[in-house]
């Protein structure tokens, strides 16, 4: 990341209690795969990812996102899987999460009508549990995990010799049911 740009991505970032269940989870999968777990303090679920942008097109970010409006939802994680060909476990939904579905359309939506890049694949909410799995595995939660989404932010990636680091550089609240 240079001061002329920067590595961006829209995710829901949970508050700390949760982020907390999520690393230990992530540790405990990343064991079980011989993978590699997300660097503390990294949990997120990606909404939109932008890749490198000039710092003068964060301010349009910025502004864009504050558009994007919606309620607060619960979101509940309940299911572990992988995606065999990236060797990523994560964790997700095994039901279709509505809000969620519709927050990350409305910002969809308003990205690409500012000309920026969105993934034309479906999106698949997930996070990210380990990366470089090398070993099978089948693991269930014994609950779900339920978190109350109150929040979306805009985040910056910074790559390093130790993997990513990532910033919060804007934070939007979703409203009140």
């Amino acid at each position: 990341m240079s001061a002329a740009s920067a590595r961006v991505f829209f995710a829901l970032w949970p508050e700390d209690s949760l982020r907390t269940i999520l690393a230990d989870l992530a540790r405990e999968v990343a064991r079980e795969t011989r993978g590699r777990p997300p660097a503390a303090g990294n949990e997120h679920l990606t909404l939109a990812f932008l890749g490198e942008q000039p710092s003068g097109r964060i301010v349009t970010l910025r502004e864009l996102a504050g558009n994007v409006g919606g309620e607060r939802f619960t979101l509940t994680l309940d299911e572990i899987g992988c995606f065999r060909r990236s060797g990523i476990a994560w964790l997700g939904s095994s039901a279709r999460q509505s809000d969620l579905l519709a927050l990350q359309g409305r910002l969809a939506l308003a990205l690409r009508d500012d000309g920026f890049p969105v993934d034309e694949r479906p999106y698949a909410p997930h996070l990210t549990l380990a990366r470089q799995i090398r070993a099978p595995f089948h693991r269930s939660l014994p609950a779900p995990i339920v978190w109350d989404v109150s929040s979306f932010a805009l985040v910056a990636s910074e790559l390093g010799r130790k993997g990513s680091t990532y910033h919060i550089l804007a934070e939007w609240s979703l409203g009140a049911r």
